[in-house]
């Protein structure tokens, strides 16, 4: 199939080279010109394993191109995904400003029949307002060309979205037309083999699938850091209740870690612009008001750890093992990291920090910020250091000589924000740990 995806973001992106990984002709537009000439040189502009490589192989064999020329895309494309950004309005609530400038830039250049399908995360009624856009363009510039508007929302994790695209599942289409239902089957049948994943449903059902998983992921992160709080003030291990109740299929081991809060571009984007819809209908969303409320709470707990333990910050230097929101993404938007380094500054502390992808967009986010050492490894950054605290659970913090860290540290101090480590050894060692629920040595 002739396929072009507007946005080379996350979804927009791995959508494209999977989608050409198996035969389909795919252009990717973007209206960044610096972000194609780097798509077009074989440079992938983000970090997400084993993308780089499938864009390369399918650039090669001539499956997958890149286009800043608007026309082009329309023209090429009898699919048209739009996998535009929906950033969060001052109000919470989703700006559609980019959807619906493609939408009407589709109505402008369309020249025959197509099915433009909706990747992106939009709120409830988002396609009426695509179609109603495609249908005005047309009316304006006298031109009748038929066309479908579907939802085909995304269910990707950051750094693991191949696998998530390829081996998801399901693939949800929202759709009452059967011409789309046929079309939609062909678009994803290499991925939908083993078994029928394709679920069909209405637009709106489908709209409100994608905020709503959303929404009971971060439920169950909100309401494990709640139970984790608990655990704290009644001399409990977090992490033995956790295997306790993860055992229990009802409930299931994903997603109750205990942590310093979720971030990233996808769960606080949209329980706030769920919430906002909500309060637009006239219903006020408790418990999303409640999961939001958590983990912004949730996000203070490092530093206020620190101060519990350490008192006045003022010259102390804090060593930071990771950055980004998540292991095996550079991504720091929302991430516990910056609010916990913003608080340190203002405190008057100095952050040496180290995680194996995000550093250059600490760098980006915060320049030559005078509190802020970014280290060449996980040894620079506690060389010196008062305490150490633990942001993100890549694999190359699990393992660690304790022993050797306690020598580092001259306040003997680990604040373990993803409860890696075990409060025993690090007491063994010398050393004073501080997890999250944990029953603390």
């Amino acid at each position: 199939m002739n396929i072009s995806v507007f946005g080379t973001g996350y979804v927009g992106l791995v959508a494209g080279a999977c989608l050409a990984e198996v035969g389909h002709q795919v252009t990717c537009m973007d209206i960044n010109p610096s972000r194609i000439e780097q798509l077009r040189a074989g440079e992938c502009p983000i970090f997400e394993p084993g993308l780089g490589v499938l864009i390369k192989q399918n650039q090669d064999a001539g499956r997958l191109n890149f286009t800043t020329e608007v026309e082009q895309a329309v023209a090429h494309g009898d699919l048209l995904f739009i996998a535009v950004g929906t950033p969060p309005d001052e109000d919470g609530s989703a700006d559609l400003r980019y959807v619906l400038d493609v939408a009407r830039t589709i109505g402008t250049h369309m020249d025959g029949y197509k099915l433009v399908i909706n990747k992106s995360t939009v709120p409830v009624g988002t396609a009426e307002k695509v179609a109603e856009a495609i249908a005005q363009t047309q009316r304006a510039n006298g031109t009748t060309h038929a066309f479908d508007v579907c939802s085909n929302p995304e269910f990707m994790k950051e750094g693991a979205a191949i696998e998530d695209f390829t081996r998801g599942a399901r693939i949800i289409v929202g759709t009452e037309s059967e011409h789309v239902r046929t079309l939609m089957h062909e678009c994803y049948a290499p991925y939908n083999r083993n078994h029928d994943k394709l679920m069909f449903m209405s637009v709106r059902s489908a709209e409100l699938t994608k905020y709503a998983a959303n929404a009971m992921l971060a439920t169950k992160i909100s309401f494990m850091n709640e139970i984790a709080c608990l655990a704290e003030r009644l001399d409990v291990d977090v992490e033995e209740v956790r295997r306790g109740i993860g055992s229990d299929p009802r409930i299931g081991y994903h997603f109750i870690y205990p942590g310093c809060g979720y971030g990233g571009s996808c769960f606080p984007k949209d329980v706030k612009a769920l919430e906002r819809t909500a309060r637009q209908l006239g219903y006020e969303p408790e418990l999303l008001g409640a999961v939001e409320a958590v983990n912004a709470r949730q996000k203070q707990t490092l530093y206020t750890k620190l101060v519990d333990q350490l008192g006045n910050l003022q010259g102390k230097t804090i060593a930071i093992w990771g950055l980004a929101f998540k292991p095996n993404t550079d991504d720091m938007r929302e991430a516990p990291s910056r609010t916990l380094m913003e608080a340190l500054w203002a405190a008057g502390a100095t952050v040496q920090a180290y995680d194996p992808e995000a550093m250059e967009e600490c760098r980006r986010l915060y320049g030559d910020h005078d509190g802020l050492v970014l280290s060449g490894d996980r040894i620079q950054a506690v060389k010196g250091a008062h305490a150490l605290v633990i942001c993100t659970e890549w694999k190359a913090f699990r393992s660690v000589d304790f022993t050797w860290l306690a020598s580092q540290l001259q306040d003997k101090l680990v604040v373990d924000g993803r409860n890696l480590y075990s409060p025993a050894a690090l007491a063994n060692a010398g050393l004073r740990y501080i997890g999250v629920g944990r029953r603390n040595h």
